[in-house]
C-alpha cells in the first residue's frame, strides 16, 4: 500500500475480540475522569491571577474552543468506530503515513500525561502521609534527578492502574465511574460552602485585566490569556473516542460519551470557578497552588479543606487510568495494521483486552515516572493532544467531500466554517509552545520514522518470502 493510500470507509477490521460492555453513561465518566483531574484544583488560581473573576468567562472560551475539535471527534467516531480514535480517522482521511504520525503523537500525548500524573499523585500522597507523621525516604519518592533512586508510588500507582485494566474494560469502567463520582462530590462540597458565603461585591471589577492581552505588571493578563492557558484542563475527552470498540452502539454512544463529557466539564469548571471568585476577593487565592483548599481554610472550613485534598488524591489515578486506557487501544489498533508486531493486537479471549500491550505501556510509564524528570517535557501531552485535534478538524472535513452519503450518527453543525477554525486555533496553540518543546516533539517524531521505515523495511521483506 502506498504511504498515502487513504483505507476506504467500508473496509472491514478483523474481529477485534474487544468485549462491547461500555453504555454512554460509562463514555461520559470515561471523558470526565480523563478530564476533571488537577486542572480543577490548580488552573482557577492561575487563571484568576490573569483574569480576575473573569475566569468564569475564560472557562466557557475554553470550553466552546474545545467543544469544536469534539465535535468534529463526534462525527467520525460514529463513522469509523475503531480503537485508534484519531490514529483510525487519519488513516481513512490521509493514508497510512499521516495516521502513523497522529498515531505516534497520541502515543507520547497518553504516555507522558500517565507518567506525569503518576509523580503528581506521588506528591499528594507522600504530603498526606507526612502530615499523618509517615515520612518516606526521599530515596524512595524520588528520582535520580531529585536527589532519590525510584519514586516509588509513581510506580505503584501506574501498576495497579494498570492491573485494573487488565481485569477487563467493564470492571476498569466501574471503578472509574466510582471514583468520579467520589471527586464531583468533593466539588459540590466546595460549591455548597463558599457559594454559603457568596457576596457580588468579590465581582467587582469583572475584568479588571481586560478581555484581550495585554501586559500588566510585567505579566500577560487578560481573559484570552487566561483562557489559553485553562483551556489544558478540557484535554482527555480524544480517549473517549479509543473506546469506540468496546461501545455497546458505537455510533451513538461514542458521540455522546465525547460531547457530554466536555459539556458537563464546562458546566463544572465555571460553577467551581464562580463559587471560588465569589465567595473571597480573588487576590487572595491568585496563583495559589492549591486554590480551592485555600478558600476553604480562608472561610473557615480547615477539615473541608483536608477533605479537598483527599479528593484530589482520588482523582488522579482516573486520569491515569483513562490516559492508559486511550494508549493501549491506540498501540493496539496500530499494531492490527501491520505498522506494530502483531503481538500487540492479540487479546485475552476472557477479559477481553489487549493484555500484553498494556503490561509493555505500563512498564514503560513506571520507568519513565520512577526515574525521569517530568517537569521540562509534561508540556508534550498538549503537543500530541493538539496534533490530533489538528489532524480529526481535517479530517472531517475531507470525508465530507469524499464520502457525502456515508452514514453519520451524528454530524458537525457547520462544519465547513468551524471545523477550519479548530483546525487553525489548535495549529496556533501548538506552534506557540516553547520551543524546547517543539524540539522535543520533533525528536519523538525522528525516532517514530526509525521506527515506521523499519517496520516497513521487514514487511517488505516479510511479502517477497
Amino acid at each position: 500500500m502506498s504511504l498515502f493510500t487513504a483505507r476506504p470507509l467500508d473496509q472491514s477490521q478483523p474481529p477485534s475480540g474487544l468485549h462491547r460492555r461500555l453504555g454512554w453513561p460509562h463514555l461520559v465518566a470515561l471523558g470526565v475522569g480523563a478530564i476533571v483531574g488537577t486542572g480543577i484544583y490548580t488552573l482557577i488560581g492561575v487563571g484568576a491571577e490573569r483574569a480576575g473573576p473573569a475566569i468564569i468567562l475564560a472557562f466557557a472560551i475554553a470550553g466552546a474552543v474545545c467543544a469544536l475539535s469534539a465535535l468534529a471527534y463526534a462525527e467520525l467516531a460514529s463513522m469509523i468506530p475503531d480503537a485508534g480514535g484519531a490514529y483510525a480517522y487519519a488513516q481513512t482521511g490521509f493514508g497510512e503515513a499521516v495516521a502513523w504520525f497522529v498515531g505516534w503523537s497520541l502515543v507520547l500525548e497518553y504516555a507522558v500525561a500517565c507518567s506525569a500524573v503518576g509523580v503528581g499523585w506521588s506528591g499528594y500522597i507522600v504530603a498526606m502521609l507526612g502530615h499523618l507523621g509517615l515520612a518516606l525516604p526521599t530515596a524512595l519518592t524520588a528520582g535520580p534527578h531529585a536527589g532519590g533512586i525510584i519514586n516509588l508510588p509513581a510506580v505503584c500507582i501506574v501498576l495497579l492502574v494498570a492491573a485494573l485494566l487488565m481485569r477487563g474494560v467493564h470492571e476498569s469502567a466501574r471503578w472509574n465511574v466510582a471514583l468520579v463520582v467520589v471527586k464531583l462530590s468533593a466539588l459540590a462540597l466546595f460549591a455548597l460552602l463558599a457559594f454559603a458565603v457568596f457576596s457580588t461585591d468579590n465581582l467587582a471589577p469583572f475584568t479588571p485585566y481586560g478581555l484581550f492581552a495585554q501586559e500588566i505588571g510585567g505579566e500577560t493578563r487578560g481573559v484570552m490569556t487566561a483562557a489559553a492557558v485553562v483551556f489544558f484542563a478540557f484535554f482527555g475527552f480524544d480517549a473517549v473516542a479509543t473506546a469506540a470498540e468496546e461501545a455497546k452502539r458505537p455510533e451513538r454512544d461514542v458521540a455522546i460519551g465525547i460531547i457530554g463529557s466536555i459539556a458537563v466539564c464546562t458546566v463544572i469548571y465555571m460553577v467551581i470557578s464562580a463559587a471560588a471568585v465569589g465567595a473571597v476577593p480573588f487576590t487572595r487565592f491568585a496563583g495559589r497552588a492549591a486554590p480551592l483548599a485555600d478558600i476553604l481554610i480562608l472561610i473557615g472550613h480547615p477539615l473541608a479543606a483536608s477533605v479537598i485534598s483527599l479528593a484530589a488524591v482520588l482523582a488522579l489515578p482516573t486520569v491515569i487510568l483513562v490516559m492508559m486506557y486511550g494508549q493501549t487501544r491506540v498501540l493496539y489498533s496500530i499494531a492490527r495494521d501491520g505498522l506494530l508486531p502483531e503481538r500487540l493486537s492479540r487479546v485475552d479471549p476472557r477479559a477481553g483486552v489487549p493484555r500484553l500491550v498494556t503490561l509493555l505501556t505500563a512498564l514503560a510509564v513506571a520507568l519513565v515516572a520512577g526515574f525521569l524528570p517530568l517537569g521540562e517535557i509534561a508540556e508534550l501531552t498538549n503537543a500530541g493532544s493538539l496534533t490530533a485535534f489538528v489532524a480529526v478538524s481535517i479530517t472531517v472535513l475531507v470525508l465530507r467531500r469524499r464520502y457525502p452519503a456515508a452514514r453519520r450518527g451524528f454530524r458537525y453543525p457547520l462544519a465547513w466554517l468551524l471545523a477550519p477554525l479548530a483546525a487553525a486555533g489548535c495549529l496556533y496553540l501548538l506552534l506557540s509552545l516553547p520551543q524546547l518543546t517543539l524540539d522535543r516533539f520533533a525528536l519523538w517524531h525522528g525516532i517514530g520514522l526509525l521506527v515506521y521505515a523499519a517496520n516497513r523495511l521487514w514487511r517488505r521483506r516479510q511479502a517477497k518470502a
